[in-house]
């Protein structure tokens, strides 16, 4: 009995202590600073569309704006809460990237810059650098192989 009353106790602790999560709310969060994120960018594109750059290198340089805006917000601990709010709208876009690989570069500074740095720096971003890199590459591989067969 007592065996019993252990259980039910720790079920409702457990319980107690669980974090409740909205989906719907998550999924609105998530949208808007994914958007928020977009917009910025178009901004960004925009601007430099207008100082007379021409497409491909206003996408350049958008780019590196939110990737560098990103690193200094991560740097600055700002970025970390944005995820925290924002979930997958915030970890999905290049943004996300950017502090995935800023993160551990600041957290283990401490421990110096080969050992620290140099070793910890893509833990998050390497398999996601190693996947992206073998799936292009197979299917480039297949895009080849259709092409040499007149398919493509």
């Amino acid at each position: 009995m007592d065996k019993e009353r252990q259980q039910k106790a720790y079920k409702n602790y457990v319980k107690q202590k669980t974090p409740v999560h909205s989906l719907p709310a998550n999924m609105v969060k998530a949208f808007v600073t994914g958007g928020l994120i977009c917009v910025i960018g178009q901004v960004i594109l925009n601007l430099c569309e207008n100082a007379g750059m021409d497409k491909d290198i206003s996408g350049g340089w958008c780019s590196m704006i939110l990737v560098l805006a990103s690193v200094l917000l991560t740097g600055a601990g700002i970025y970390p809460q944005i995820a925290k709010w924002g979930g997958a709208g915030a970890l999905v876009p290049i943004t996300g990237f950017a502090n995935s690989v800023a993160a551990p570069a600041i957290e283990y500074k401490k421990e110096g810059q080969v050992m620290g740095i140099g070793c910890k720096i893509f833990t998050i971003a390497g398999p996601v650098i190693l996947y992206g890199i073998f799936t292009s590459w197979v299917l480039g591989f297949i895009y080849w192989i259709l092409r040499m067969a007149k398919i493509v």
